[in-house]
């Protein structure tokens, strides 16, 4: 945008803009964000802010084409920033994050039509098929991928389209089987409730990808359900559930012979704006609640109003997947189980690994930068 003047104030600098508009930035901030102070290359900053005064002053300020120019009192200083870079940043304004997809929340009505699926071969190869997949999963937290390939190393390409792996104490990453000796209730043939995946984690997984490279045994269909749904619906409709379960802290806790792996969080976790961020809903692997006593029977009331809510149909999307799907989902928001299956009848296997979120939201910064810039 087109700058018509500048005004140079006492503690900050005043630019009137073609619309009308004022934009106030106070000459500290420009002292730390002068260009000059990036390394060319990388840009990072270079500059000690310690090295400059506490509150640096602007002797004079002009328009020069497409920058303001302002030159500094007190030290031989000229710094000279882009009017754009100026409009794009202003002070109070929220940067534009291609990465912040408004979750779309869903229940049973979704169906399981109404899951985005998109084919392997074109998210393999094309940027914007990528792109497209990336965006409906972030959306809806949920999506199927068609066409992989019978191998492991199939499902694993499609994930690592979007980034590194993320390694847990089950590898980087893992075969969904009926184990003769299963040290989780994954690699069993019982049903397994509603969950989040490993919540006992300091971060839990972001991106889950489960590849079915067999399904033939009967039962051992799938079930979702969008947990910022059922934890929107408890906030509006059982507001002091939703408060304890947002507060209070609980331990989570994975061990075996190896491994003994802990955590104290809340089963949700919100922003500072009181946004949903990620429940951490596993019932398996929450350890002793060890909350005041007093508190206790109010916070094994509200978790039993989540659970129950989690038991419903009318917010339960299931599916059998089909040799050759991969179901990709938000670990962090959607959960999923599945009904037992009878082994005998057939094998069952799903090949899994995990993107995590920081990984899956750089990708589409970068794709969707790519994008607009052709």
């Amino acid at each position: 945008m087109k700058a018509t003047g500048l005004s140079v104030g006492t503690d900050a600098l005043e630019v009137r803009w073609a619309d009308g508009g004022r934009s106030t930035y106070p000459y500290i901030w420009l002292r730390d964000n002068c260009p000059s102070g990036l390394h060319p290359q990388t840009r990072e900053r270079m500059l000690d802010l310690l090295s400059i005064a506490a509150e640096p002053q602007v002797r004079t300020a002009r328009i020069e084409q497409d920058e303001a120019v302002l030159e500094w009192s007190g030290e031989n200083h000229v710094s000279r920033f882009a009017l754009d870079w100026l409009d794009h940043h202003r002070p109070g304004q929220v940067h534009d994050d291609p990465a912040d997809i408004t979750p779309l929340p869903w229940r049973s009505d979704l169906g399981a039509d109404g899951i985005p699926r998109h084919r392997a071969e074109a998210v393999l190869s094309d940027d914007g098929a990528l792109l497209d997949w990336m965006r409906d999963t972030a959306g809806i937290g949920l999506s199927i991928v068609e066409g992989v390939a019978g191998e492991p190393v199939a499902g694993i390409a499609l994930a690592e389209r979007i980034g590194f792996l993320r390694r847990t104490n089950f590898g980087t990453t893992f075969e969904v089987i009926n184990k003769p000796d299963p040290n989780n209730l994954a690699y069993t043939a019982v049903a397994l409730p509603l969950h989040t995946d490993l919540p006992n984690q300091e971060v839990p997984p972001g991106y889950q990808f489960l590849h079915c490279i067999a399904n033939e045994a009967d039962g051992g269909g799938s079930v979702f359900a969008d947990g910022f749904a059922i934890a929107e619906d408890l906030r509006r409709e059982e507001p002091d559930a939703f408060r304890l379960l947002s507060e209070i802290d609980v331990p989570f806790r994975f061990h075996d012979s190896g491994t003994d792996i802990r955590l104290r969080a809340p089963v949700i976790a919100l922003d500072r704006a009181g946004r949903l961020v990620e429940l951490r809903y596993n019932a398996h692997i929450a350890s002793v609640f060890d909350m005041p006593a007093d508190v206790m029977p109010a916070y094994y009331g509200a978790y039993r109003s989540l659970m129950a809510r989690t038991r419903r149909d009318d917010y339960h999307v299931g599916l059998k997947l089909k040799a050759g799907e991969m179901v990709v989902f938000d670990n962090r928001r959607i959960l999923h189980g599945r009904e037992a299956f009878d082994p005998n009848t057939g094998f069952r296997h799903l090949h899994g690994c995990y993107v995590d979120r920081g990984e899956f939201d750089s990708r589409l910064r970068v794709l969707t930068r790519s994008a607009r810039s052709h």
